[in-house]
């Protein structure tokens, strides 16, 4: 067999030349562009679902949702290999493991049709409705960086980390999600006076239900607010006129504090029986950029994409949001797997250039025929190209190992 192909090679030298001359332009241009990553994709396919149900114990978050969403609706999914799940107080996470060689996509598609039939089961009413988070590469973290600035409050940081920040990163191609540390809600919060309340003869559902009623809208299902009812219309002889709420949106503490409590007949306001104040949620651990308080935005990548592709875009896309950060410099050396890539591609490069002047010099000094020197310079380089070519076409991912 070896003496047949080397026998037809030799027969149709010039055409095996000019095919290998193609295969080796072919692969060099491709490389140009080939996905780099720190490590493969080693990670099975698989998908989490999270369901939040606030004020729920671990226990009740076990008996309630997590066992329920196991036992009849997730488990029997096709292709499932392991189901792990865990209760935390407030929270239910599953996490569904699939078979290696399932197609990602395909089995979110299934768990989401189980999602639609645990959206119609009967939950509890103070859990949201369960979500599949985003899948995640097995190296996700792509970058994190940090805000900060002498000039804006922490909570205004997080303001603008939500709603001009983030919304933008999450448009840059391949990037599954950006989380926040040191996030902090900005909240109007009625911080109740007991005593106030004991003399002013004021319960807390008064409390409660005149901020909540208050808002445009409440998730507290017991209230009106809940339901905001319909203004109907009004017939004339030309048209019918319709009838709405017009809301003002109370976005100041003193104007909720001016909120008049219920059952007393507007004789007390929210402000007589507790403090109105402008503060955030409470923290669970925090973020410390330039010894002051900050933000650490943290960038995820979905499976398979491009490390050196989305950081560049992360980047370029802070580029253009700078001049609208209020003075907020984000400081991008925190943690970037992109620059350890760039250093080692450039000293992998000079790594072969060396041995390559140093091959030639060896074969030139021990051979001294310059056709098999050629042919030496040519198949080295061409069986590596080759063979980086094949794993492109593969769709796999050159990195470390």
């Amino acid at each position: 067999m070896m003496r047949s192909i080397i026998g037809t090679s030799l027969r149709f030298r010039l055409l095996v030349v000019a095919g290998a001359a193609l295969l080796l332009a072919v692969g060099i241009s491709r490389a140009g562009s080939a996905s780099v990553d720190v490590l493969p994709e080693f990670t099975p396919p698989y998908v989490e679902i999270q369901t939040e149900a606030l004020g729920l114990s671990a226990e009740e978050v076990e008996q309630l949702i997590t066992i329920p969403a196991e036992a009849d609706l997730l488990n029997g999914v096709e292709g499932v290999d392991v189901i792990r799940s865990k209760s935390l107080p407030g929270l239910s996470s599953i996490v569904l493991v699939f078979e290696p060689d399932a197609d990602l996509y395909v089995s979110r598609a299934l768990v989401q049709e189980r999602l639609a039939q645990m959206g119609a089961a009967a939950m509890p009413n103070v859990s949201d409705p369960p979500v599949m988070l985003q899948p995640y590469s097995s190296s996700s973290r792509v970058l994190m960086f940090g805000l900060s600035s002498d000039q804006v409050s922490p909570i205004e940081k997080s303001v603008i980390a939500r709603w001009t920040i983030r919304p933008r990163l999450l448009g840059v191609p391949g990037v599954a999600n950006v989380s926040i540390w040191g996030f902090r809600d900005r909240q109007l919060q009625v911080q109740v006076e007991p005593e106030e309340l004991r003399d002013r003869g004021v319960t807390l559902e008064q409390v409660v239900a005149s901020a909540g009623n208050a808002q445009i809208s409440t998730p507290l299902s017991f209230l009106e607010g809940s339901t905001p009812g319909t203004g109907g219309f009004i017939e004339t002889p030309q048209q019918r006129l319709g009838v709405r709420n017009v809301f003002d949106k109370l976005i100041d503490p003193e104007e909720l504090g001016n909120v008049p409590v219920e059952s007393t007949g507007g004789r007390l306001r929210l402000s007589d029986v507790s403090n109105v104040v402008e503060g955030h949620q409470p923290l669970i651990g925090d973020a410390v950029v330039n010894d002051s308080d900050g933000l650490v935005l943290v960038v995820e990548k979905f499976p398979g994409a491009d490390t050196l592709a989305v950081t560049e875009g992360v980047e370029a896309a802070l580029a253009d949001l700078r001049p609208g950060l209020a003075g907020m410099e984000p400081d991008t050396s925190l943690f970037r797997p992109a620059t350890f890539i760039e250093h080692a591609m450039d000293n992998l490069t000079l790594a072969l250039i060396i041995a390559g002047v140093f091959a030639l010099i060896v074969a030139a000094a021990f051979l001294f025929e310059w056709r098999t020197i050629l042919i030496g310079l040519f198949t080295v380089p061409l069986s590596l190209v080759s063979a980086a070519f094949v794993l492109d076409l593969l769709g796999e991912t050159f990195n470390a190992i």
